[in-house]
């Protein structure tokens, strides 16, 4: 999904999530990956508007939902379960 290509800065909401300092998401196309600072992280698959992590993490899924100003609120589950909420905006 092109609306999403981009570097993106994460922001912790609520839920289970620990502090998100100098985590950003790459993403390019079908694919991209989460990272903390300069670190590659986590790969994931971009399916519409759901970030599907790839093994051994294959149980989490970010489901994200546009605000209207360019930036996306999250949902990160496992599992099918909520555990923690993020806001995505452009870096």
């Amino acid at each position: 999904m092109a609306e999403l290509d981009g570097t993106w800065n994460v922001y912790r909401t609520g839920g289970w999530l620990p502090p998100l300092v100098g985590v950003h998401k790459r993403i390019s196309g079908a694919s991209g990956s989460t990272r903390i600072g300069p670190i590659s992280g986590m790969p994931f698959d971009v399916v519409g508007r759901e970030l599907r992590y790839r093994s051994p993490f294959r149980a989490f899924v970010d489901v994200l939902t546009p605000r209207g100003d360019g930036s996306y609120d999250g949902r990160a589950t496992v599992n099918g379960r909520e555990f923690g909420r993020f806001r995505l905006s452009r870096r």
